[in-house]
């Protein structure tokens, strides 16, 4: 490094966050602070910086790395009996991240030896304390190194050495930086990182404790109790456009009165209107339906400010570009809009309307959190749903239609499925009754529900409500997303966080 003008060093340094940029630079470094660990893959990395960014910062001199942080936000209360640092920082990926989560765990913290002696690992706490401000965190905590440890090992054990770099008769690179910057030693962790060698896998249990915390604060405004109603909609003649919008504002007005925050519709129901338009080949007579989209759009859009929710309004035949697509829309109860084209059409959708799939994944963000739309035969393809909890999702919605019994049988049994695989709530809405003069859709069955992980946190056969087959009906119930995350956490099995990522993955090359 050579002599280095201290002034001009503090007036050049920057903190920032990091960015997927700054991979081969972080990667360097930690060669160079951890000779012999293995440092992060690219894919840790990716995961960490898409999923708290916020958390991933560094000190930049001249274009040069210097110094970096990671960490993510827990609910700590499940760990209070301790884990090790593969199973806390999720080996590396975070994707146990909540950003409901009361705590700021740190996972890495490091400064290159050359700049060692700068206060650059004080600027990263501090970086540190004001993430926690931002988020109204109750606390840091931290399992520490104590690479010092190595040197004394034969002397003393852990605690005693632990004791003595408290007291200031030793003086450890990691440790003692740590009590500088107002961190308290709550206890020594064995057979925390066996890969540290210089700390005989030792760590040290440190809490910063924040002084603002504020604990009736809600982040961002997402809510951990959200309530979902699910229309089990009859489909009946009916004599023009305006029975139809009638038939959707009662659902509507009653999902509102019980204060949901989202009404799901079944998929395609509004294949209703057909039994009022001319009677044409079932290829023409759905483009003669897709002539109401905007109609649709607009009966939609004023119902979910009108009555304060969030509508999933089932699926609607649309053109766009002259080919026709299956489409789910969600209705913000802000006014805004958005749209899932379904991905997997069905040899019937192919044969006998010549439906176009989509491209494009979706994970909407909405004031309850993320979710995802998976339009009735999505659902039974499990890559899908993978990405989209990778993406953030927490609830999967499931507007479907299907004639008989086997048929649904394949939509629930696969959205169970789902809810299993990825520790997600997921809510499926169907219709009922008898269309005979439309072609391809003239029975209906339907049981819709609304599914759990199957914990014991959770209600008994992983079904938190569901309806009476085959009536028209609406089912209204809550969903906690706390209790989801830490299942997530503590569950009996962790499906999510245990995939072998080091044996498969899921790609998704959408647009």
């Amino acid at each position: 490094m050579g002599k280095l003008d201290l002034r001009e060093f503090e007036k050049t340094i920057s903190v920032r966050t990091l960015t997927l940029e700054d991979f081969d630079k972080v990667t360097e470094l930690q060669l160079r602070c951890f000779p012999g660990m293995k440092p992060w893959s690219l894919d840790q990395f990716e995961s960490q910086i898409r999923i708290f960014s916020d958390g991933q910062i560094c000190v930049e001199y001249r274009g040069v790395l210097v110094a970096s942080s990671s960490s993510l936000i827990l609910d700590f209360d499940p760990y209070k009996n301790w884990h090790s640092w593969k199973e806390i920082s999720d080996n590396g990926y975070i994707r146990n991240h909540m950003m409901t989560g009361n705590t700021l765990y740190g996972i890495e913290i490091m400064v290159d030896p050359e700049y060692r002696g700068l206060r650059l690992a004080r600027r990263l706490y501090e970086a540190r304390k004001a993430i926690a401000r931002k988020y109204n965190l109750r606390s840091i905590i931290l399992g520490g190194r104590i690479p010092g440890y190595d040197k004394y090992a034969d002397q003393m054990d852990a605690k005693t050495y632990v004791e003595k770099v408290t007291n200031k008769v030793l003086v450890d690179p990691v440790l003692t930086t740590q009590i500088a910057n107002g961190f308290v030693i709550k206890r020594i962790i064995p057979n925390y990182l066996m890969a540290d060698t210089e700390s005989r896998g030792y760590a040290t249990f440190l809490e910063w404790v924040n002084l603002d915390y504020k604990p009736d604060f809600t982040f961002d405004a997402k809510k951990e109790i959200v309530r979902i109603s699910a229309v089990q909609y009859q489909m009946r003649n009916i004599n023009d456009f305006d029975d139809f919008a009638k038939q959707c504002e009662y659902f509507v007005d009653v999902a509102s009165d019980y204060r949901s925050d989202f009404i799901l519709f079944p998929e395609m129901f509004t294949m209703q209107l057909l039994t009022f338009l001319p009677n044409l080949r079932p290829g023409l007579a759905v483009r003669k339906l897709a002539e109401y989209t905007p109609k649709y759009l607009e009966l939609f859009n004023h119902l979910s400010v009108k009555y304060n929710i969030n509508i999933i309004a089932g699926s609607h035949f649309t053109v766009e570009n002259e080919d026709l697509f299956n489409i789910a829309y969600l209705f913000r109860r802000d006014g805004t809009i958005g749209k899932q084209y379904k991905l997997h059409i069905t040899p019937n959708e192919r044969k006998w309307w010549g439906v176009k799939p989509g491209n494009v994944l979706e994970v909407f963000d909405t004031d309850c959190g993320k979710i995802s739309i998976q339009i009735c035969y999505d659902i039974e393809f499990p890559e899908l749903t993978r990405i989209a909890v990778e993406k953030g999702a927490q609830i999967v919605l499931v507007p479907f239609c299907t004639d008989e019994r086997y048929a649904y049988l394949r939509v629930r049994y696969c959205a169970q499925a789902r809810c299993v695989e990825n520790q997600i709530y997921a809510v499926i809405a169907g219709s009922v009754g008898n269309l005979p003069h439309v072609e391809n859709l003239d029975i209906h069955y339907a049981q819709s529900a609304i599914f759990t992980p199957s914990d014991i946190p959770f209600t008994r056969d992983a079904i938190q409500a569901e309806a009476t087959p085959n009536i028209e009906t609406v089912i209204i119930d809550e969903i906690n997303l706390a209790t989801l995350q830490k299942n997530r956490q503590s569950g009996s099995v962790l499906n999510w966080n245990d995939r072998r990522t080091d044996l498969f993955n899921v790609s998704y090359q959408g647009a």
